[in-house]
């Protein structure tokens, strides 16, 4: 079938239930009832029914209009995959995921309803559509699930089983999470504490799952009590033993629809903590008038964004087996494309993950590699597909340019991402030049210096500076927290203009985040050089204590690219430094091809 033709369709049939409902418009957003970034396949219904397969954006369809929202990021894809569809890309330069209440507000009118799965709404995003559905006297209702009535097939909750970190991967006992957890909610003046957010969950009782893609968390609310806690999840998924433990511990179990009955039980004059932006409206529907609610961050979101000194410890050991098999891979691929063998960019990520497996610990990717060619790489988010992706070697001649490789993997003992273009062929000086700008920025990044503290959002123009200074921008953050074996996107903190320099996201000794900063050129090409920094002290004066970064991530950057003259000396001293270190760590991990590739890219320039 033509997926215009099954797109407009679905949209129809949309239409005709909220015709049904006496609704003027409906929202599916890109969530489900934990607010993941990856969602589980019942809840990908903002791609079953528009065909855009990005993994953020928000579709609104009217009786008369449909589009779907998106940043920088996905302008171009969403373009090409909505063509046809009926439905509009809506471009927007950022917070992409409540730009569509403006336009709602802007064309709804008195009397109108607007309709979404409340279960799937963060509280923050229901309050800011309440907020401006008033002003134009629309309402919101939330008690609908319109994709049940319009997604046959629909599929279910998934049952793959959860299972325990080993001793090795948790330094930290459950009961000494749930403890400090506990006094945290006593400062806070709360007695109770629900968290729906899957990657929090994981980390307080030290279970993982695979529920969701990329990520090894799992479907379950947890509800913390004064005394012991119940955890909400499908029944078959907890294997006896682990179930055991839980119970040691003071974690019952309850199935996973059963959080409401459970919330509306709550005594009265009880205080719940909740975080109004990790927590959906339709979850908290059932608590009681008479239970108070404090909201602020879950605390266990700030503590897990902290890894301790044994987590750090085997992440440094994670980073040297994925340099390793990055070292392994890129071997080959100079081999091959030396050889004329045929090599696609799906080739690239079949190649890489199989290099990422044969190492200790490895348990998966950590999210979908991207690997984009010339003007592929010129789109953040891209993804090759069978049917539509760049060949780099015909079999008898490779191409020219710049080859993006974002990629990354989840090992028990840590989580990765990293990302490097390189060379194919001949290139360009503009291209050259391009690479040698996001170099700065990533350099200048590298070598902060700032007081403890420091809001996370306040360190991204040093990435940008030197990108700014030719006149050239990117649209996207600079960095993102990166999880302990969770997920490749960690919360609280970002290096990035898009989230608010707010206390709970500033930059404390511990923290994990990405630098990959990054130039696109439409049509032509992409660069995005990126490494994972660990904050780490660096000295106290009278001033106060400073942090800097160690960078984690041991993988050479393509020489080949550089355009040295637009180096000044210290950048030129930083990356050979950098190089010195990457072969220092990764050489008794490598032999043979590996090895000679290491030495050959490490080389100083």
């Amino acid at each position: 079938m033509n997926p215009s033709v099954s797109t407009a369709s679905r949209i129809a049939s949309l239409r005709a239930s909220m015709q049904r409902h006496g609704l003027s418009a409906w929202i599916v957003p890109s969530s489900d009832p934990h607010l993941s970034e990856y969602l589980p396949e019942r809840w990908q219904g903002r791609q079953w029914m528009s065909g855009f397969t990005g993994s953020v954006g928000t579709l609104v369809v009217t009786a008369r209009f449909a589009g779907v929202w998106v940043d920088s990021r996905y302008w171009l894809q969403a373009e090409a995959e909505l063509d046809g569809t009926g439905i509009a890309p809506m471009k927007v330069s950022s917070n992409a995921g409540v730009a569509f209440i403006d336009w709602l507000a802007a064309n709804c009118g008195q009397g109108d309803t607007v309709g979404a799965d409340g279960r799937v709404l963060g509280l923050a995003t229901v309050r800011a559509l309440q907020d401006a559905l008033a002003g134009c006297g629309a309402s919101l209702r939330l008690d609908l699930d319109l994709l049940d009535e319009v997604w046959p097939d629909r599929p279910g909750l998934p049952l793959a089983p959860v299972f325990e970190q080993q001793q090795r991967f948790a330094p930290v006992a459950r009961l000494a999470k749930l403890k400090a957890l506990r006094e945290a909610m006593q400062r806070a003046g709360a007695g109770w504490h629900l968290i729906s957010s899957l990657d929090d969950i994981a980390w307080v009782l030290n279970v993982r799952g695979s529920d969701v893609s990329f990520n090894p968390v799992f479907l379950a609310h947890l509800l913390v009590a004064p005394e012991g806690a119940t955890l909400f999840v499908l029944d078959q998924k907890v294997p006896p033993p682990l179930r055991a433990r839980l119970a040691a511990d003071g974690v019952r179990l309850a199935g996973y629809d059963q959080l409401a009955a459970q919330l509306s039980q709550l005594p009265p004059g009880s205080v719940i903590l909740v975080d109004p932006r990790r927590v959906t409206a339709g979850v908290l529907q059932s608590l009681p008038a008479a239970v108070r609610r404090i909201e602020q961050i879950n605390p266990s979101t700030l503590a897990k964004a902290v890894k301790n000194d044994a987590e750090v410890g085997l992440i440094r050991t994670t980073m040297e087996q994925d340099g390793a098999a990055l070292a392994e891979f890129f071997a080959w691929f100079e081999q091959a494309v030396a050889r004329r063998e045929k090599i696609t960019e799906l080739t690239i990520d079949e190649r890489i993950t199989q290099a990422r497996a044969a190492r200790d610990d490895y348990f998966s990717p950590s999210f979908a590699t991207i690997a984009g060619f010339n003007a592929n790489g010129a789109m953040p988010h891209y993804r090759a597909t069978s049917a539509s992706h760049a060949v780099i070697c015909d079999g008898r001649q490779a191409g020219n340019g710049l080859l993006l490789i974002d990629s990354g993997g989840q090992y028990q003992s840590g989580t990765t991402d990293i990302t490097r273009v390189i060379a194919v062929g001949a290139t360009s000086v503009e291209q050259r030049q391009d690479f040698t700008r996001v170099l700065k920025g990533m350099i200048a990044l590298s070598q902060a210096r700032f007081p403890r503290g420091t809001r996370s959002p306040m360190l991204d123009s040093l990435a940008r500076a030197p990108i700014w200074a030719s006149g050239v921008e990117y649209g996207h953050g600079t960095g993102h927290g990166v999880g302990f074996f969770l997920n490749v996107h960690e919360g609280p903190h970002g290096i990035t203009p898009y989230l608010l320099a707010e206390p709970h996201t500033a930059m404390e000794p511990g923290m994990i985040t990405s630098n990959e900063p990054g130039i696109y050129r439409p049509g032509r090409w992409g660069v995005r050089i990126e490494n994972l920094l660990l904050t780490v002290p660096a000295q106290t004066t009278e001033f106060g204590t400073f942090l800097d970064f160690e960078t984690l991530t041991l993988c050479p950057i393509d020489s080949r690219c550089i355009e040295r003259d637009l180096l000044n000396p210290a950048e030129v001293d930083w990356l050979n430094r950098y190089h010195a270190t990457v072969r220092a760590r990764l050489a008794p991990h490598v032999a043979g091809a590996a090895a000679n590739w290491l030495e050959a890219s490490t080389r100083p320039i």
